[in-house]
């Protein structure tokens, strides 16, 4: 073929690669205050984080340092004369201050959950496990009796409970504190949320017990794309969880990112005091898992 005859060959391209965007974040805390109206002070001195599906975020902190406080925030849940003073809280791209009491009652189960650290206080000592978690399933999700109660026993099996029909029939006086746990989470879940905030969850139980609900938890968060808030005293629960920490002391946070980097290089001696303080509890061990991960 001589040059006046070859044709010219179309080049082969590669198609253009798409670019997965960034999940919307489902809980965003930008610059949140808040203050005590009684004591006429703020508490909370501007927490910002962002968390997406399948994320955890981390908050730890000794008592009264207002972890839990930002986390009732998130929740629309403060005590009595404590209100967000300054910054913004959304959820699902939704600015809680523009939510109505209904709107709330709907949001709560459906979309944010919680357990918290004396799951007893939060179940009805003298109804059956069962009813209480097919009452759950019959407000937020419309079953009929029948469907209630297959659905909720299911939901005893997923937080690994052995026996679930067993268990579904008993008061919670019958059952231990780590089952107690797990069915608090059943019920945390029963609506399928997309954000579950576990405020001192596991902190009440044996360190065996323990390492199982945060297991759980993981499963759960890798199953079904859950997005958590952690929040504990302890930075070994931390440390195995989450991918983000935030380090509060007096209402501030003092120190936060990645789990990772925060552990292997603490840059606030309030968080190099943390992990000195629990080191002997494990903490090594699941630092040595992140960095292996």
């Amino acid at each position: 073929m001589t040059p006046s005859t070859q044709k010219t060959l179309p080049q082969r391209t590669s198609p253009p690669r798409e670019v997965t965007p960034p999940a919307a974040p489902v809980l965003a805390l930008r610059d949140v205050r808040i203050s005590d109206l009684a004591g006429d002070r703020e508490i909370v001195h501007g927490v910002s984080f962002e968390l997406t599906p399948g994320k955890t975020v981390g908050i730890v902190g000794e008592s009264g340092s207002g972890k839990t406080l930002t986390c009732r925030a998130a929740l629309g849940i403060l005590p009595p004369h404590f209100e967000v003073g300054a910054g913004s809280i959304e959820i699902a791209g939704t600015d809680i201050t523009t939510l109505t009491p209904a709107r709330w009652t709907e949001l709560r189960g459906t979309t944010i959950s919680a357990v918290f650290q004396d799951p007893a206080s939060y179940l009805n000592p003298s109804i059956r496990v069962g009813a209480q978690l097919a009452e759950v399933l019959r407000v937020k999700k419309g079953l009929g009796r029948r469907e209630a109660r297959e659905r909720s026993v299911e939901l005893l099996r997923a937080v690994q409970l052995r026996e679930p029909e067993l268990v579904h029939g008993q008061y919670p006086h019958e059952l231990s504190g780590g089952m107690l746990q797990r069915v608090l989470i059943a019920a945390a879940i029963a609506a399928q949320p997309r954000i579950l905030i576990a405020d001192e969850a596991t902190t009440a139980l044996d360190v065996t017990v323990q390492a199982e609900i945060l297991d759980l938890l993981a499963d759960l968060r890798e199953s079904t794309g859950l997005a958590l808030v952690v929040v504990s005293h302890d930075l070994a629960v931390v440390a195995q969880l989450c991918d983000e920490v935030l380090v509060m002391r007096h209402g501030e946070v003092v120190e936060q990112g990645p789990t990772r980097a925060v552990l292997r290089d603490p840059r606030h001696d309030y968080t190099r005091l943390l992990i000195a303080e629990h080191e002997s509890y494990g903490l090594d061990r699941f630092r040595a898992a992140k960095e292996d991960a």
